[in-house]
């Protein structure tokens, strides 16, 4: 594991950190990286390498300002129309959490959503939109995006660290305290010989070979506490 001030300075110049959250939960590492700086090339070797689930995490703050709410709020909500979705939204991981996913969004100007080059567009608006909450944000929101879409937006909780330790919070933190606008996208690690999450010792040895940074949770849990 590398300390966490070597991976604040890797965050900030743009490039990929791999977060591993714990063994007592997911027990999954995540591939990384701000949002401001995604291209087409980030999602390829997110896609290629990684292979999870590309998602755009923001904090909940800015979640509150566009008016999004959680999936599981949203099903509980459509439930009284479809009482079976209550049952659906209510059920949590074997983990103990509830999900952090919202909606899935393509911004405007995409075609199909779902190539590196669409996504990236997407991710780097999503970006945009955070940076500018609180002035026209919540607008280009509005008006540059389409739902559903490709690129699933996972909110952080109100508290942060303080309230969940999942891959979301860990990630929007890292994203603070390395002083970028706070989204951020993650893509769990994947292994094509088990098909099973990529553990951590295959994590660290695609690492070392990729020069790319990994952090324990714990790491980012105790700079929290100790700041």
């Amino acid at each position: 594991m590398y300390s966490l001030e070597d991976a604040i300075v890797a965050f900030s110049a743009g490039k990929f950190v791999l977060i591993h959250d714990d063994k007592g939960r997911e027990n999954e590492v995540d591939m990384v990286i701000a949002a401001e700086f995604v291209t087409p090339e980030h999602v390829g070797i997110m896609r290629r390498d990684a292979g999870g689930l590309i998602c755009t995490a923001i904090t909940n703050e800015v979640a509150l300002k566009l008016g999004l709410m959680y999936m599981h709020d949203i099903l509980e909500h459509m439930s009284t129309t479809a009482p079976m979705l209550s049952k659906i939204a209510s059920s949590k991981a074997p983990y103990g959490d509830r999900p952090a996913f919202s909606i899935s969004v393509n911004h405007r100007d995409t075609y199909t959503g779902i190539t590196d080059y669409d996504r990236a567009l997407t991710i780097n608006k999503i970006a945009d939109v955070c940076k500018n909450i609180n002035s026209d944000g919540p607008e280009r929101f509005s008006n540059s995006f389409r739902a559903p879409g490709h690129v699933p937006i996972l909110i952080a909780s109100k508290g942060l660290l303080d309230d969940r330790i999942g891959h979301t919070e860990l990630c929007v933190y890292l994203a603070q305290v390395s002083g970028l606008i706070h989204s951020v996208v993650m893509c769990e690690m994947l292994d094509l010989n088990t098909h099973r999450a990529l553990t951590i010792d295959e994590a660290k040895k695609y690492a070392k070979e990729n020069n790319i940074l990994i952090l324990e949770g714990s790491q980012l849990t105790n700079y929290a506490k100790a700041v």
